[in-house]
């Protein structure tokens, strides 16, 4: 185990600094002393940077128990365990254009949920896609080959799809990067963790 060093979790229209881990502060007063790391089993012949592995970290107060933040250009989401207090886990986010941005609600979860790509997905890469465009009603079933890895939380906004997922993953190496079609990826271990932590009807904000 370690200690590592992260700033409060705030965000300013004004004035937004990141620390050398991308996460927000809104100046050198909020920088704090996190817990002790909570480590992982990482994924087989991948490493995680250590920075990505589950953390116990100070934020602030302001931040209700039980939700869930998510800083994109820290690639990090944090889940509030205690007043002042959160679990942050590092993830891998959507490319520029693509990312997800505001206040939703995990309206259902799903173990090894089936998988099919939005419109949007089909038309932007038609050829990755073929197999989807040619039969309208194809979901590809869960399982270990599965974008969405092992869990998945759906995002709603008003009681509306936002076609938003936090999920699993088979690409492990995309955690800590910008890469994906703007869900929320976490390693299939840590969002095996989180599933069994957060109920439905959790807020989720992304900065």
């Amino acid at each position: 185990m370690f200690f590592a060093f992260c700033p409060w979790l705030e965000h300013s229209k004004l004035s937004t600094l990141l620390d050398s881990q991308g996460t927000h502060m809104l100046d050198r007063r909020h920088f704090i002393a996190g817990g002790l790391s909570v480590l992982a089993t990482p994924a087989i012949g991948f490493t995680l940077e250590p920075r990505y592995k589950p953390t116990t970290v100070a934020v602030s107060q302001k931040y209700a128990v039980g939700k869930l933040i998510v800083v994109p250009r820290g690639h990090f989401l944090y889940y509030v365990t205690a007043p002042g207090e959160a679990l942050r886990y590092g993830v891998g986010v959507g490319r520029a254009g693509l990312e997800f941005q505001g206040t939703a609600t995990i309206a259902y979860k799903r173990k090894w949920p089936d998988w099919r790509p939005t419109n949007e997905m089909i038309a932007r890469e038609p050829n990755t896609y073929a197999k989807f465009k040619e039969d309208e009603a194809y979901r590809q079933p869960g399982g270990p080959g599965n974008p969405l890895g092992s869990r998945a939380l759906y995002l709603f906004q008003n009681g509306r799809d936002t076609y938003y997922r936090i999920h699993g993953t088979t690409a492990p190496r995309s955690i800590g990067r910008s890469v994906s079609n703007g869900c929320i990826r976490m390693l299939n271990e840590h969002v095996n963790q989180l599933y069994e932590k957060v109920p439905v009807g959790t807020k989720v904000t992304v900065l």
